[in-house]
Formats: C-alpha cells, sequence, structure tokens
C-alpha cells in the first residue's frame, strides 16, 4: 500500500512538471536539461561508484518513463544506471503484472465439478455398503478421473461415512460361502488348424475347477445356446450335482431362455457388473 501511494505521488508530480515545461520556449527546456545534465554528473561524483538504491516505485516511473524511447535514444542517455537495467525492470514490471493477471482467484485444487460430486454422492446412497475406495473404482470404470482422497472428502462433506461397515454380502465372502453349489460359464474363442474361428462354451465347477466344456461352434446362435443349457442340466441331474447358482456375464450370445432353462432344476443365475474376481480369471486360464 505504501509503494502504490509513493507511485501515485512520483506520478502526480512528475506529471505536473511536464505540464510545466509546456508553455516554456525550447531555449528554456535545453537550459533546463543541460543543468539537470551537470547536477547529475555531479551526482555520479560524489556517488564514487556506490550502487543507486531505487525504491520500487521510483524503478516503475523510470522504466514505464524512458522504455517508451527508441532503443538507441535509450543508450544515449545519460541516467544513473545502465539502460540495460532500466530495460530489466520494465520486464520484471510486464512479467508481475502477468503474474498477477494469471493467478488464480481462488487458492487450492480447483473444485471438483458439480456433477461428478452428485454422481458420487448417488452411488453412496444407492449402495450403502459401498466406501470411498469402491466408489473410486466405479468412476475409473466410467472413464471420471479423480483421486481416491477426492471421493473420501466428497462423502465426508455430504455427511456420509467414506468407510462403512459392510452389511451386505461381498463376493469374496459369497463365493467363500456357497463354494459348493457354484457353476461359472464363459465364451472363449480358439482357432483351428484350418484357421477357423470357434467360440467353445465352457462351465467350471468353483470347488473343484472341474471344467466342462459344452460345446464349440462357429456360430453361437440363440437354439444353440439353448441346446447347451439343456444338455447341462441335464447332465447335472444325472450326476445328482446340488447346484444353485450360475455365474455369468452379460455377453450378448446369452438368450434369455439360457437362465429359463437352468432355473427349472432350481439354478439362479447370477449377472456380473463388470468382472467378478477370481471366477473370470480362471476362465481365462
Amino acid at each position: 500500500m505504501i509503494v502504490l501511494i509513493r507511485f501515485t505521488y512520483l506520478a502526480v508530480t512528475n506529471a505536473f512538471a511536464v505540464l510545466r515545461l509546456l508553455p516554456r520556449s525550447d531555449r528554456d527546456k535545453d537550459i533546463e536539461i543541460l543543468a539537470l545534465r551537470h547536477q547529475l554528473n555531479v551526482l555520479q561524483r560524489h556517488l564514487d561508484g556506490r550502487r543507486v538504491r531505487f525504491t520500487p516505485a521510483e524503478r516503475a516511473f523510470l522504466a514505464a518513463l524512458v522504455t517508451s524511447l527508441p532503443r538507441g535514444t535509450i543508450r544515449r542517455l545519460q541516467l544513473l544506471v545502465s539502460p540495460d537495467t532500466i530495460l530489466r525492470w520494465h520486464r520484471d514490471l510486464l512479467a508481475r503484472r502477468h503474474a498477477q493477471r494469471s493467478r488464480p482467484k481462488r487458492p487450492g485444487r480447483p473444485r471438483t465439478l458439480a456433477s461428478i460430486r452428485r454422481l458420487v454422492v448417488r452411488l453412496a446412497h444407492e449402495n450403502p455398503g459401498w466406501g470411498y475406495r469402491r466408489i473410486h473404482g466405479e468412476l475409473a470404470i466410467l472413464g471420471i478421473k479423480v483421486a481416491a482422497s477426492t471421493v473420501w472428502q466428497i462423502l465426508k462433506d455430504a455427511g456420509i461415512d467414506p468407510a462403512p461397515q459392510r452389511s451386505t454380502t461381498t463376493w469374496a465372502l459369497f463365493l467363500h460361502n456357497q463354494a459348493d453349489v457354484i457353476l461359472a460359464c464363459d465364451f472363449f474363442e480358439t482357432i483351428t488348424l484350418a484357421g477357423q474361428r470357434l467360440y467353445a462354451l465352457a462351465v467350471i465347477e468353483h470347488t473343484t475347477r472341474r471344467i466342462r466344456i459344452l460345446g464349440a461352434t462357429a456360430h453361437p446362435t440363440a437354439t444353440w445356446v439353448t441346446q447347451a443349457a439343456r444338455n447341462l442340466a441335464m447332465d447335472l441331474e444325472d450326476a445328482g450335482a446340488s447346484v444353485r447358482y450360475m455365474i455369468r456375464d452379460r455377453d450378448g450370445k446369452f438368450p434369455a431362455l439360457f437362465d429359463e432353462i437352468l432355473a427349472q432344476p432350481g439354478i439362479d443365475t447370477v449377472l456380473t457388473g463388470v468382472r467378478i474376481p477370481r471366477m473370470d480369471a480362471i476362465m481365462e486360464r
């Protein structure tokens, strides 16, 4: 604030000095300029090489005044500092002005988009058993890049526990408790020696890791997949297997009739949201 007042004072006083020169003749102006140069020589002799101290306001005024002249004229002037120093002062002034304008109006990181904040709160309300890390993973699947700590802070600001106690069964607990009655099925592709691409439908028993190949075809139509489900249901009945759950993904090759056929012997189909730990990894081996 003090620097601003001093700069204003110097600007006003020098402006009046310039106005005072306007009505004067060129002869009077030349005499005053010579007198100022003579006093400047005397001042430089008394300084005896010592450095002159300019305040920030004095530097700003001198730089603004002198840099309006051509570069050649600046180098011919008799000044207390070198022309390069004045030009450097002017560059510093411009850099500080640009930095001041470019400075963000609010400190810290930019606030997360309101749409993302609403989505985080919505996921937490619709899935009470999800913690901030699970929500962070779901956002990553959707292509939304946000830090896990940001999700934690959003939940905290909304009055939601970022790490709630799980009241629902997790996939790991579900697979462990129901291991004896779980099957999982999936398609995988293979290429024959003749170069033909085939789609094989495989089923794995979660407990024994036994794999059943229900068949392979180049065209997995709804009729073919439905017949494979019938064959599986009959094989399980003949073997006396007590299967309760069939885990599969949302592949479009599975028709609705596939689930209905398995439901007749009491097998519930469990659809995976994205990927199920352990089961999909086994099917890919």
